[in-house]
């Protein structure tokens, strides 16, 4: 008998705490400070800091850092506001670093 597999979700590398889906990956060639990312199109169980403008390497973005609901640990930011045209398809999305986050049911 066949076993029955959930969806592919990732988790804070921290507590193990589902922050996102992996049919929610928009793109997993972002770069962070710290290496590789992922942008998900939906987050779950983060909360945001407060918005601030900052540089990324494509641009001027107005961002907010994304935590895990349960530990608090730094997990990526939000785009709140692109402001050059071409970024705008980031607005409302969240990048996750890859190394603060673990696959589940894989």
């Amino acid at each position: 008998m066949d076993e029955v597999v959930g969806p592919r979700l990732y988790s804070c590398y921290k507590c193990r705490n589902v922050v996102g889906r992996h049919d929610d990956v928009v793109s997993k060639a972002f770069q962070a400070k710290n290496g590789r990312a992922f942008l998900f199109a939906h987050a779950t169980n983060i909360v945001s800091g407060p918005n601030e403008n900052r540089h990324l390497l494509t641009g001027l973005h107005r961002v907010a850092d994304v935590f895990c609901s349960d530990c608090r640990e730094a997990l990526g930011w939000k785009y709140q506001r692109a402001y050059e045209e071409s970024q705008k398809y980031k607005e409302g999305k969240i990048v996750l670093e890859k190394y603060k986050i673990v696959k589940e049911n894989w």
